[in-house]
């Protein structure tokens, strides 16, 4: 997919997924989640193989980071009620679980690290009720905070190459939000809206910020990626033959989009799959979440 060409969309896995999510380029390869079976998956490109497992946690899976300075194959997850980080045989130290609550049914959603090594992940209610939602950062010591309250779908969020500013969807209703962070700190300063989409565009799910600082945004059920300059100008539409778009990646000369089947009462043959096209866009790997001391 090189500017102005139409892209070619190949299926990078021979299953389909009923919410495929969560696309981040490491080391060569891709990961993304199968969200509501809670499994991690490793593809390497189209016609590479795979998808390879690397976690079953039996529970909602929205988002993961490799971490720095601990053993191979550790990650932070934010999972079922809360953050952890991932032991031998996929066993759960957990860190938080904010979303044990006696009111309501919760589940985290998306999440990643900045480029100071701090993971951030959202939480929903299962059935998406308004203002349930929280945005909670994990730092370097695996202390969690919730910095942001009242969200209903937040998906992101991303941040630019200084750590200076974050981009914040929520879904549910329409809108990107545009934080200034204090990358010292993680402390969350002004925010700003960025995009609003009315119901029939669309609504921002995954997203990603390229070496130019563009942000790509996934629109959920409009079939399609947006990329918006650091002004908000729209730069560039590019189609997909799928409606539920649900997050976005570069590397490796291609542009991934995971998809899903969730609520498709008649899906296409590539409903449900990741799919790549080749691209000029390039972006940085996903951040690793910085060690935690003493571990």
């Amino acid at each position: 997919m090189t500017t102005g060409a139409a892209p070619v969309w190949r299926a990078c896995t021979p299953a389909r997924y009923r919410l495929a999510e969560g696309a981040r380029w490491l080391d060569g390869s891709l990961l993304f989640v199968d969200l509501l079976r809670g499994d991690l998956h490793r593809i390497r490109g189209v016609g590479g193989g795979g998808p390879e497992p690397l976690l079953r946690l039996n529970m909602p899976l929205g988002a993961v980071a490799p971490t720095a300075g601990g053993p191979p194959g550790r990650w932070i997850v934010a999972a079922g009620p809360g953050i952890a980080l991932t032991g031998a045989r996929g066993a759960l130290d957990w860190l938080a679980r904010p979303g044990e609550r006696p009111d309501r049914a919760m589940r985290m959603n998306d999440g990643g690290c900045d480029p100071a090594g701090r993971f951030w992940a959202g939480s929903m209610e299962v059935q998406a009720a308004t203002g349930a939602g929280s945005l909670y950062r994990t730092d370097p010591d695996g202390t969690v905070h919730e910095v942001l309250d009242g969200l209903t779908v937040p998906n992101g969020p991303v941040f630019t190459a200084d750590g200076r500013l974050m981009y914040l969807a929520d879904s549910a209703r329409g809108t990107i939000s545009r934080y200034a962070v204090d990358p010292a700190t993680g402390g969350l300063g002004t925010s700003e809206p960025f995009a609003f989409f009315p119901p029939g565009e669309g609504r921002p799910d995954g997203m990603a910020v390229d070496d130019e600082q563009n942000l790509w945004v996934a629109l959920w059920g409009a079939g399609r990626i947006l990329c918006f300059g650091a002004d908000g100008t729209r730069l560039r539409t590019i189609p997909l033959p799928t409606p539920h778009t649900s997050s976005v990646a570069f590397g490796g000369g291609l542009m991934y989009v995971t998809t899903a089947l969730h609520r498709l009462e008649r899906p296409g043959p590539l409903d449900g799959a990741v799919l790549a096209a080749t691209t000029d866009v390039t972006a940085p790997p996903a951040v690793a979440y910085g060690p935690i001391s003493g571990a």
